[in-house]
């Protein structure tokens, strides 16, 4: 630390003659100036001055629009993940449903930008290489949103450093960090979530800070507005990308610690004060949020109404709800004595028998019934015939015919008049389960064996039974097991179809069926009233989004396939690798997603001086030992104490997901350790912090000001680290713009660590003395 450059006291305060005593938090007070600010180095004194903080701002912003549009038009080709979100982008244009793990916010963005710029949605993004430029698509339009969201990033950050509290020039480092970021302006460029994501997180950031500040005029306009603006940002953030959760966590555990405080019954503040606060901030932070990012999904349903790629994902109900589904066109009732199919709902093969029974004893030594075999089966066959036999007395016309929600039915194998059945003998590759086969119709020896409860998912009593739109599960009458099938197969003696048998587990999921065809019906609209046009059906918005969100989960948890460029938390930080987004073989161009080395180590070694520097202060403070003054202390815990809970918040979650992970999702953690180095930075080179900083209450006792104080120093390591760090910029800009093509020992010498996998490395040889 630098050397003191003024005497210190603590100022004892009395208490306000108010309810609360305002003046007891550490950071107050920015209108209230006791000591004379031009004790400060000419320089520091310059650089912190309204005119030099906005050309500063200034600056920073027309370097980051440049280095963000930088021949943004390369490469003209799909890169990366842009199969997938430019390909939803198509999809709002030509409003047919998809499924993403994602809320739909960044992408209803990417959708209105390639709107407003001309695209038609024809182009639909398959794979990584296609060609824009052959395809006419206005990808630079497209790919303008996110780095002009990732360039407006870079002021931001400055915006959130100077209200903490900090200079211009240390505002400054924590924006050229972003700023010169090889990783946050490879994925600034390209139509991806990222930089949406990070720019609504620092906004968050940034309307939170400029709340806390207004906290002794409370209840204010200015007050009631950076509330809402943090809820309404927290709640972009949430919908840009399904992590931005973790930023509605973070401003959550901020909001509780305030609320404790506000609690304290020392500050002299009533239960009902308290009550007011609490209510304030659970409108702003949890009703406004919540009603925002429904209406994300309002637009998103009234946006997609044609059936699409999303379709399979959802329930019969909500397909139904779209323009040209197969379910809501083809489904249709079905009556006892039509004949069908059915189709297992995930693995999409056919109930299936024929004549070959089951030998009599398998590998393991178990024995079986013998009975014909019930078969999975994966294509269209005359044994996939199956009709509904009625278990009760039927009128001979009219809707008492309709197969209904929990009717008892019988179901007749067509080609061999056998009745399916399931008993008490285990399945030939699961012990557990039970056996499935048939038994000659008639024959009754076994009737209650063949009957079966049919139990339509999400349905009403009396519901009927429906071709393509009606999922079911098949549940035995006398032993309660659920007819289910699963990817294994069967030894040759079963032609190596799949296993069906008896699972015991009554709420099993994937034990569900559905009516494919209706090979022969007495309805009398018979079978051409499956092309009659029907209206699309309607469901309430908020059953659409329960189930939508819960798929979502699901789906994200279930993304645990590995990955070649798939990487641990421990290592992002570090940068020990990164994603390949491109490749060009003939020009050997490569886009390859990582970090600037100076940048980032810098923010791991800030993090790593912070912890010590506190848990140094802790153990002093316990012997009664205080080497740290108490206006820096209340920053270093307040301002860079939250900058650490960001950070820890949008990291430390990832080691419990067990889902693919990438070093993107560090992203907005390595925001909030840029942040947390410039606090660092500060204490390091200056004894004093600009002090206080809130906005002065009515009733606040005011103290006395001081203002930071870095003289040459800080100017001269900011531009030192500053070039060091635009250096490490250019000299791997070449893998973070795809351009120019690098020769094979260009490439290895820009693989700073050997665990970066960059193609079209040379073969490195030894020399043979």
């Amino acid at each position: 630390m630098a050397s003191p450059s003024r005497p210190r006291q603590r100022i004892k305060v009395t208490p306000a003659s108010t309810a609360g005593n305002y003046d007891q938090d550490d950071d107050d007070h920015v209108h209230a100036i006791y000591q004379s600010p031009n004790s400060r180095s000419a320089f520091e004194r310059v650089l912190d001055t309204p005119q030099a903080s906005a050309a500063m701002v200034g600056v920073l912003t027309a370097i980051a629009f440049a280095l963000r549009f930088y021949k943004i038009n390369q490469p003209d080709q799909v890169v990366f993940d842009e199969v997938h979100f430019g390909k939803f982008a198509s999809f709002y244009i030509t409003r047919e449903y998809y499924f993403d793990v994602h809320p739909p916010f960044a992408k209803l963005l990417f959708g209105l930008t390639g709107w407003f710029v001309g695209f038609d949605g024809h182009f639909t993004f398959e794979n990584i290489g296609d060609s824009y430029t052959d395809n006419h698509v206005p990808y630079v339009g497209m790919r303008a949103l996110p780095a002009i969201l990732g360039s407006l990033t870079v002021p931001v950050v400055y915006a959130i450093m100077k209200e903490t509290g900090y200079s211009t020039i240390i505002a400054a480092f924590s924006a050229c960090i972003i700023l010169f970021d090889n990783a946050h302006i490879a994925q600034s460029r390209l139509i991806l979530l990222d930089a949406t994501l990070v720019f609504f997180m620092s906004l968050t950031i940034y309307s939170y800070v400029r709340f806390r500040k207004l906290r002794y005029w409370e209840f204010t306009v200015e007050w009631w507005s950076w509330l809402i603006a943090t809820g309404f940002f927290m709640a972009c953030t949430w919908g840009a990308k399904v992590n931005g959760i973790l930023t509605v966590a973070t401003i959550g555990i901020a909001v509780l610690v305030d609320l404790w405080d506000i609690l304290d019954h020392k500050k002299g503040f009533t239960m009902e004060h308290f009550w007011k606060h609490f209510m304030a901030r659970a409108v702003g932070l949890i009703v406004v949020p919540f009603i925002i990012y429904l209406s994300f999904f309002y637009v998103h349903f009234a946006v997609l109404t044609r059936s699409g790629t999303g379709d399979s994902f959802m329930t019969p109900a909500f397909q139904e709800t779209l323009i040209g589904n197969e379910l809501l066109m083809n489904s249709q009732e079905l009556r006892y004595f039509d004949v069908v199919t059915m189709k297992h709902k995930d693995t999409k093969v056919y109930l299936h028998s024929h004549p070959d029974h089951y030998p009599l004893q398998y590998d393991d030594g178990r024995i079986s019934s013998q009975g014909q075999q019930v078969t999975g089966y994966g294509h269209d066959d005359i044994n996939n015939h199956w009709q509904i036999i009625p278990t009760k007395a039927l009128p001979e016309a009219g809707r008492g015919r309709v197969v209904r929600h929990e009717d008892v039915i019988q179901l007749l194998h067509i080609s061999t008049q056998t009745l399916l059945l399931t008993h008490d003998v285990a399945s030939p590759l699961m012990p557990t389960n039970q056996e499935f086969t048939t038994w000659p119709k008639d024959d009754h020896s076994r009737h209650n064996d063949t009957l079966f409860y049919l139990n339509i998912i999400d349905a009403d009593s009396e519901d009927p039974w429906k071709s393509k739109s009606s999922y079911f599960k098949l549940v035995h009458g006398p032993t309660r097991v659920s007819m289910w099938t699963h990817s294994k197969q069967l030894p040759e003696w079963a032609f190596k179809q799949q296993e069906i048998n008896g699972n015991k587990n009554p709420t099993e999921k994937s034990a569900t069926w559905f009516v494919d065809q209706v090979i022969s019906t007495e309805s009398p609209e018979g079978l051409s009233g499956e092309q009659v046009p029907k209206e699309p059906k309607k469901i309430s918005f908020f059953r659409k989004f329960a189930e939508l969100q819960l798929l979502m989960l699901q789906h994200n948890a279930g993304l645990t396939s590995s990955h070649p460029y798939a990487s641990g938390p421990i290592n992002w930080p570090f940068l020990i690798s990164g994603i390949s987004f491109w490749t060009e073989n003939d020009a050997q161009k490569q886009i390859y997603l990582i970090g600037n080395i100076v940048g980032w180590w810098t923010c791991v070694i800030a993090l790593s001086i912070y912890v010590g520097i506190m848990g140094a202060d802790l153990l002093a403070r316990r012997r009664g030992i205080e080497p740290i003054p108490e206006a820096a202390r209340g920053r270093l815990w307040n301002s860079a104490g939250f900058f650490l809970l960001i950070w820890a918040i949008h990291y430390l979650p990832f080691f419990l997901m067990s889902r693919q992970l990438f070093i993107h999702h560090y992203l907005p953690s390595h925001l909030a350790s840029a942040l947390l180095a410039g606090s660092v930075l500060s204490f390091i080179l200056s004894d004093t912090v600009n002090y206080p900083i809130s906005i002065v209450g009515r009733w606040t006792k005011l103290r006395k000001s001081e203002y930071a104080d870095l003289g040459m120093k800080g100017p001269v390591v900011v531009g030192v680290f500053t070039f060091i760090l635009f250096l490490m910029f250019v000299y791997m800009a070449p893998l973070t713009y795809g351009t120019p093509g690098l020769d094979g020992e260009a490439v290895n010498a820009k693989r700073l660590l050997s665990s970066w996998t960059l193609h079209f490395a040379a073969k490195e040889t030894a020399e043979v003395s």
